[in-house]
């Protein structure tokens, strides 16, 4: 599966749009891991806690819209977008949602 945010592939054609696909991914972090984070913020520095939330969820999110283009008969995604938001006031719920068109390149 060819994954772009740009619009066209470059040396590709597109043939056949199949139409808007979604991948979603929604993660928590643990109350330790939390707490820590929190150190972290306090303190300065990296939340690696975090950081390895956002990377998790964005490749769960992603492979998610990948399946459903393959199931719809896609193999590319083009357009793609990934927007993380954060999902309760303390910030330790992510969702992560990849949306992209799904087409048939040659």
């Amino acid at each position: 599966m060819i994954i772009s945010t740009t619009s066209t592939l470059e040396g590709k054609t597109i043939k056949e749009y199949r139409g808007i696909v979604f991948g979603e991914a929604i993660s928590g972090i643990n109350f330790i891991e939390d707490f820590t984070a929190n150190i972290t913020n306090i303190i300065g520095g990296r939340v690696e806690e975090y950081e390895k939330e956002v990377v998790n969820a964005r490749a769960d999110a992603v492979n998610q819209m990948v399946k459903r283009a393959e199931r719809i008969g896609a193999n590319a995604l083009v357009g793609v977008k990934i927007d993380v938001e954060s999902i309760n006031q303390y910030g330790s719920m992510i969702m992560v949602v990849a949306t992209g068109t799904a087409v048939i390149v040659e």
